[in-house]
């Protein structure tokens, strides 16, 4: 009884930290609720008396239970997903400044690019930059030896780093979105091209997705998982948000909708040199509850 209580009260303690690596993981957070739950389930199984460090065996466990439920999804969708597999050489990990900006600051654009990774490449990634577990134990958990390992994580931080790499300038992140909401509000084509990077990318989730399908009569604009290019990215959002509010998501400028006071959508933007190089449309209710979401200013008046 006094090992169990033990075992509880110790699993309770770091029950946060589990959860916080099982989200980076899976974007979900009932997703990772039944993941640390798993490990608790297993940890009972298990001969707890030979685990010398409980932390680590948990954080492992949970990342391997996380790499299943990855690798299901996955194959659950494979025909619409397209696997990211280009071949880079291997990198030094970068100063702390730039991890610390791809870990912390690019908040609700990380979890839509790390769903565009191999599993094993955002297990990698995830427990190495974001938690900073060695390579050499995180290779036995993706069956990979520990240089594969590196390359995979190095692989993924390039994806992060050129999909969502913020300016450090959010007030100019803020001038660029405001004039960018404002010419699609108003249907002004050739503003929002000057606004857009040339190779820019729109992503939608599934519920954006669902959404503007379902509304498609009603003149909603028509998202797919990925639009790419200002001509396409720029035809699909002109004469669009309307009531759309300015806001802080997770500390970058971007915008949202909301109705009752409740934010229905949010339009992340990834903002380099003056330019927009990715927007991501948020409508996920799970999601958007974890978005720390501060409104700074209303383009179009009341539009709750």
């Amino acid at each position: 009884m006094e090992q169990n209580n033990w075992l509880t009260a110790h699993f309770e303690s770091t029950r946060g930290h589990l959860q916080a690596v099982a989200y980076r993981m899976l974007g979900s957070r009932s997703e990772a609720e039944d993941a640390v739950q798993e490990a608790w389930i297993r940890l009972h199984r298990s001969d707890s008396d030979s685990i010398d460090n409980l932390s680590g065996w948990l954080t492992t466990v949970v990342a391997r239970v996380c790499l299943d439920m990855l690798r299901a999804r996955k194959a659950a969708r494979e025909d619409s997903l397209d696997e990211i597999s280009v071949d880079l050489p291997d990198e030094n990990t970068g100063n702390q400044e730039e991890k610390i900006l791809i870990a912390n600051a690019v908040g609700p654009a990380l979890l839509l690019v790390l769903d565009t990774l191999t599993p094993a490449e955002r297990i990698a990634f995830v427990l190495h930059d974001l938690f900073d577990l060695p390579f050499d134990e995180i290779a036995p958990i993706i069956e990979r030896t520990e240089a594969a390992t590196r390359q995979l994580a190095s692989r993924a931080r390039r994806c992060v780093r050129g999909a969502t790499m913020p300016s450090k300038d959010v007030a100019r992140q803020q001038q660029v979105v405001a004039a960018f909401m404002q010419a699609s509000r108003l249907g002004n084509f050739d503003a929002l091209i000057r606004l857009l990077h040339p190779d820019v990318v729109l992503r939608a989730d599934e519920t954006a997705i669902k959404v503007s399908t379902a509304n498609k009569a009603r003149g909603a604009p028509q998202f797919t998982q990925e639009i790419a290019g200002a001509d396409a990215v720029a035809s699909t959002l002109n004469g669009s948000a309307q009531g759309a509010q300015l806001s802080l998501v997770n500390g970058l400028a971007g915008a949202t909708w909301g109705m009752n006071g409740k934010t229905v959508v949010a339009f992340c933007f990834a903002v380099n040199d003056g330019k927009i190089t990715a927007i991501d449309i948020v409508m996920d209710k799970q999601v958007l509850e974890n978005f720390d979401i501060q409104i700074i200013g209303n383009n179009t008046g009341d539009n709750s």
